[in-house]
């Protein structure tokens, strides 16, 4: 599939989502799955190899959390990876400061790559673990996906989020007993079903906020 098919494709997708992107925005997005696919073949980032898939497995559900994360300030996303979904989020959302992790250095050196490749100025990448990252400031929106269960996403980075802050677990099928056995400290604020083009199976974003008990 060429780059034109491509953005055909991902304009159609925005629209089901009802996200609206300018063309420089667009042509970022599909040059971030150019750049991944080049990078695979040596770096090994995804088990995906079809740009196709790459697009509608990784960057169009990316692009499906965007209405309940771009009103955030700062993002962290935890366990980035080849940059999902914080790369997405950040050339969709140029207003939002977006910082990715992940412990593998080959992994954060791929995603500072696409940064440079794609001219974005509202990032930052740290390499490491989550739980070790320290930092003077705090984020309002902390996003996982497929990085670890529910339980041990909240423990490893809540030190980084601000009081009112959300974390957005991306998950498949709602994980019942990943939710089941969330701490009392944390309470599941909204439980929301993605649809996400293309893709026919199941997609959900579980928000979870502190749970604030009043004495």
């Amino acid at each position: 599939m060429g780059r034109e098919e491509l953005e055909e494709k991902l304009e159609s997708g925005l629209k089901e989502l009802n996200i609206k992107l300018d063309k420089e925005k667009i042509n970022q997005l599909i040059e971030y799955i150019f750049i991944l696919k080049k990078w695979n073949k040596v770096y090994n980032l995804t088990a995906i190899r079809d740009i196709e898939q790459m697009m509608t497995h990784h960057l169009v559900d990316s692009l499906s959390i965007i209405p309940w994360v771009k009103d955030c300030k700062k993002i962290l996303d935890v366990g980035s990876g080849g940059g999902l979904p914080g790369l997405v989020i950040a050339v969709s959302c140029p207003q939002v400061m977006v910082e990715m992790i992940d412990v593998v250095s080959k992994k954060t050196s791929f995603i500072r790559q696409a940064v440079i490749e794609l001219g974005l100025k509202n990032t930052k990448v740290h390499t490491g673990r989550v739980e070790d990252l320290q930092l003077d400031y705090r984020f309002d929106g902390i996003v996982s996906r497929a990085f670890s269960s529910i339980k041990d996403f909240i423990a490893l980075s809540s030190h980084l989020l601000a009081e009112n802050g959300s974390f957005y677990a991306m998950k498949g099928l709602i994980p019942e007993s990943e939710v089941s056995n969330l701490d009392t400290r944390w309470k599941v604020k909204d439980t929301i079903a993605l649809s996400v083009p293309y893709l026919a199976a199941q997609r959900h974003l579980i928000i979870i906020q502190r749970n604030k008990v009043i004495l």
